[in-house]
């Protein structure tokens, strides 16, 4: 090959690295900023469910959560719920309902889950709820 012919596909390369680059700036620029977590006591929004963790407790081999559920009228919202820890995430083992807590309700209800807390290398454990688009994250411990 010739030089000349060198030179243009190494501009056009560069050219082209430096478009890509551009673009995912831009893509970077227009994200919004990830939510800070919420504590014990906080409530959150996912989309048109109301939580509010009021307690949360290690009891050796189970974490239990105590939430207060409102909004929607969704008997399997209790699905998106998951205890995050490092490397590990799990979903509720059993649902404890002292007011007949079977899922979602547009008045207020509480609900204790209860999560397998084996297999946890650290006492890091966030509670996540995901709903349609809309994750919320509790810091637990």
């Amino acid at each position: 090959m010739r030089t000349r012919t060198l030179l243009l596909l190494a501009v056009s390369c560069g050219l082209a690295i430096l478009l890509a680059g551009g673009i995912q700036l831009w893509r970077l620029a227009n994200q919004e900023p990830p939510t800070p977590s919420l504590e014990v006591g906080g409530t959150g929004m996912a989309g048109d469910a109301i939580v509010t963790v009021t307690k949360a407790t290690d009891a050796g081999d189970a974490f239990v959560v105590t939430v207060t559920l409102a909004g929607v009228d969704d008997p399997d919202g209790l699905e998106g719920f998951t205890l995050v820890g490092v490397d590990l995430a799990v979903k509720p083992s059993s649902v404890v309902n002292p007011g007949s807590c079977t899922g979602f309700t547009v008045a207020p209800v509480e609900c204790t889950l209860t999560f397998p807390n084996t297999g946890f290398p650290t006492d890091d454990r966030l509670l996540l709820l995901q709903r349609a688009d809309d994750r919320v994250r509790w810091k637990l411990v």
